[in-house]
This record gives C-alpha cells, sequence and structure tokens, in this order.
C-alpha cells in the first residue's frame, strides 16, 4: 500500500477512462449556480512528469493519453479531456499529465472547494506543493490532508453546499482496499445521500473487482451507471491490468449517451487487439 506511487502509471488507459469521466461529471456539475466541494480519497501527486522518472520505466502513457494526443478533432466529450491535458502542457509536446486533482480545480469555479486525501508521504508532500494554500485565489481552494481517505472524509459528510462529488481510487494493491472502498459508498450515502460518487477499479483476473462491481449494484442509490474499457485479452500468465471501469453512483442523467458516444472511439484508439471492448449500463432513476 506504501509502495504505490501512480507516477509509473500516469496516462495510461486506465486514467484516460477515470479522467474522461471526470471531466463530464465535473462539468455536470458546473452547470447549477451552487457552489460544490470535490473530494478525493487518493488525489496522488497532482501532477506527473511523462518526459523523465517514474513514468519512463514502464511508459504506460505511451498506450494511454499518448494515442489520442496528435489528434485534433476529437468529437466532444474526448476532446474536452484532451483538451485538460493540454492546459499543463504549454508546448506541443507531452511532458505532464495532470492527476484528478488538477484536472478538477481547472474545472471548478471559484466558489467550489476541492477536498484531498494522500496517505502517502511522498506524493503528500508533492501534493502540498502543488496545491498550496494560497495557490490561485481565483480558482476554487484546496486543502490537502496527509490522512487515510477512506476513514477521514467521514468528517466532511455532508458539505455546508449540500453539493459534493467524489472520487474514490485507490490502487487496490492491498486487498482489503476493495472491501474499504465499498463500506466507503455505503457510508457517505447514509451520511449524504445526493453525494455523486465516482468509484474506478481495475480489470484484473482476481474475483475481488468483479465482487466490488457487483456488491455496488446493492447499495441504496436513486441511480447508477457503470462503465468499462477492456484494451485487451487478459493476459496468459494471470497478472497485470487488462482495463478498467468506473462505477457511478448519482450520475448525471446525461452521462449515458455521453459515453454511448465516447467509448467506441477510445476501444479503437487504445485497443490492443481484437478483443478490445467497452461495457456500459445503467439504473436510471
Amino acid at each position: 500500500m506504501f509502495a504505490y506511487r501512480h507516477a509509473f502509471h500516469a496516462g495510461n488507459h486506465a486514467d484516460v477512462l477515470k479522467h474522461l469521466v471526470l471531466v463530464q461529471l465535473l462539468h455536470y456539475m458546473n452547470q447549477k449556480d451552487k457552489p460544490y466541494w470535490y473530494i478525493d480519497t487518493h488525489a496522488g501527486a497532482g501532477l506527473y512528469r511523462l518526459d523523465q522518472g517514474y513514468a519512463l520505466q514502464k511508459r504506460e502513457f505511451a498506450e494511454g493519453i499518448a494515442r489520442l494526443w496528435e489528434r485534433k478533432d476529437w468529437p466532444a466529450p474526448i476532446a474536452d479531456y484532451v483538451a485538460q491535458v493540454r492546459a499543463v502542457n504549454e508546448t506541443k509536446a507531452l511532458r505532464f499529465y495532470p492527476g484528478s486533482p488538477m484536472i478538477a480545480q481547472n474545472l471548478m469555479r471559484s466558489e467550489d472547494k476541492l477536498r484531498l486525501f494522500e496517505l502517502h508521504s511522498s506524493d503528500s508532500a508533492l501534493l502540498l506543493e502543488n496545491f498550496p494554500a494560497d495557490r490561485h485565489s481565483d480558482k476554487a481552494a484546496a486543502k490537502v490532508f496527509s490522512e487515510d481517505g477512506f476513514t477521514s472524509l467521514k468528517a466532511l459528510l455532508p458539505p455546508p453546499t449540500r453539493r459534493a462529488c467524489m472520487l474514490i481510487d485507490p490502487s487496490y494493491e492491498d486487498k482489503a482496499d476493495y472491501a474499504r472502498a465499498l463500506t466507503t459508498v455505503k457510508e457517505s450515502l447514509q451520511r449524504f445521500p445526493a453525494c455523486m460518487i465516482a468509484v474506478w477499479y481495475p480489470l484484473l483476473h482476481r474475483s475481488e473487482p468483479r465482487e466490488l462491481e457487483r456488491k455496488l449494484r446493492g447499495v441504496t442509490a436513486k441511480s447508477w451507471l457503470h462503465v468499462n474499457l477492456q484494451v485487451s485479452a487478459p493476459p496468459l500468465d494471470g497478472f497485470g491490468m487488462f482495463g478498467s471501469g468506473m462505477f457511478i453512483l448519482n450520475p448525471p442523467y446525461t452521462l449515458h449517451a455521453t459515453l454511448q458516444q465516447a467509448m467506441p472511439l477510445l476501444v479503437k484508439a487504445l485497443g490492443r487487439d481484437e478483443e478490445a471492448q467497452f461495457h456500459l449500463e445503467q439504473l436510471a432513476g
């Protein structure tokens, strides 16, 4: 759990799916004038270098954001997502990748607030550097907590605004994270039933991701949406991530139609073999 660094994986196919969905969630939140909070349980460092350091060891971004980077004619919502990555790159070269907190702050209004949790000491220190308390008075204020987001976020719910979008995206290197993610969803909705909650999970040979997805369907919520992206056939040796999914509780009513447009294009752009595919379903409220 404490060895995981997202910098190794920044900009990979899982980030593409997660952040494409996140951009759409925040666009929807922005449609109302009333302010809201963005809560991130595993915020990471906030910004990642792709041209040096950890990212170059695995180069996972080469099969993720890099496959979308050169094309300028993407339809929305892919164009909306790529625009967020371009916002942190001053030149045409792909050198930086924004984490979920930076994407969120770039989209949010000055009256909104970010609450960011990161337990890993190194990433937490970087997060504090990227989101100092006095940063950009014209942007949403961010507060960083060097704490376990699973347990500490309880004190934030419900927020004073009675509007919030929460992202739960642990590494799941610790198998207990699956159960903790589910418990966090249940407890959060008990405290604040209207909270929009997005849960990211990996596609692996292991049974835990499938169980998490199945159990999320049973959580009491007015509506949910589930989307996953499989970029290749499951590895024959049983190791490695071959896709990822997002399960959203209380999603925007527009999200299903938006993803119906975007997901076939992502499969074509990010797919590695003929077994690349997506799955999309919803329970409408």
